[in-house]
């Protein structure tokens, strides 16, 4: 048995855009959907959802299955945090508000078994197929793809220095905290903000990192492909649900 390779980590590192979707269900269900939806990458939030540590478990099963690569935001930079959702399977984490370049290493070296970082090492976890995986303690931590969330005017600032921290692979822009800290609350299609997130694009990549961003229209998608995001979530669950019984009810006359 040998180690799942990171096709989301490689993707990236090709320069290869990858169009993802965005999970806060909480159900196995629909992360089994979503998996064999196309989609390049799932993201299943742990920060601004219900899903607890315990829940993931089920939802990367039912995912596993599809063709997408699958990601994981803890709900905090926090390596007993992060810890966990590596031993469950995820090999991608998008960890959030990361505002410094030392939080970003120590992002990065949460990720990493020692020497290079300080992961917990345990032999029969998931991850590591119940102990069964050869070697897999020496090759986990090439497959490990870390991505760090700039979601404030201080730590837009300070973007350079975080995207070239060691261990960073990719940079994600979260568009409605950075809205609020740069005084639009709600609205992150102010001008103001979009230009930020468009120049964010240029300066994560001169520093040689995949930018990332969470959209929420297909128009807006392509809008942050076209600026030079590499990997981009489409929509949301959640919202792909409300949006449709909405438009579903509306198409009724109600």
């Amino acid at each position: 048995m040998d180690i799942s390779r990171n096709s989301f980590k490689a993707a990236l590192g090709a320069g290869k855009v990858q169009l993802g979707i965005w999970s806060c269900l909480c159900s196995p269900l629909v992360s089994e959907l979503l998996a064999q939806s196309g989609f390049d990458w799932i993201l299943f939030d742990g920060e601004h959802s219900p899903v607890e540590i315990a829940d993931l478990l089920p939802l990367l099963q039912a995912a596993s299955g599809g063709t997408a690569s699958l990601a994981v935001r803890p709900p905090w930079n926090d390596r007993v945090l992060i810890k966990k959702v590596l031993d469950l399977g995820a090999q991608t984490v998008l960890v959030p508000f990361v505002e410094t370049a030392e939080e970003a290493r120590d992002a990065a070296r949460a990720c990493w078994y020692p020497p290079a970082g300080v992961r917990g090492v345990a032999s029969a976890t998931r991850a590591g197929g119940f102990g069964r995986i050869a070697d897999y303690f020496h090759k986990a931590n090439d497959e490990m793809c870390v991505l760090v969330q700039v979601e404030t005017a201080g730590a837009l600032a300070r973007l350079d220095e975080i995207a070239r921290a060691d261990g960073v692979d990719g940079v994600f822009i979260g568009p409605s905290d950075l809205a609020a800290s740069m005084g639009h609350l709600g609205n992150p299609g102010h001008g103001e903000v979009q230009e930020a997130i468009r120049e964010a694009a240029g300066a994560i990549r001169k520093a040689g990192k995949a930018p990332g961003i969470l959209a929420t229209s297909a128009a807006d998608a392509q809008k942050y492909v076209d600026w030079g995001y590499l990997f981009v979530a489409c929509s949301l669950d959640v919202r792909i649900l409300a949006t449709g019984l909405d438009g579903l009810l509306k198409d009724m006359g109600r």
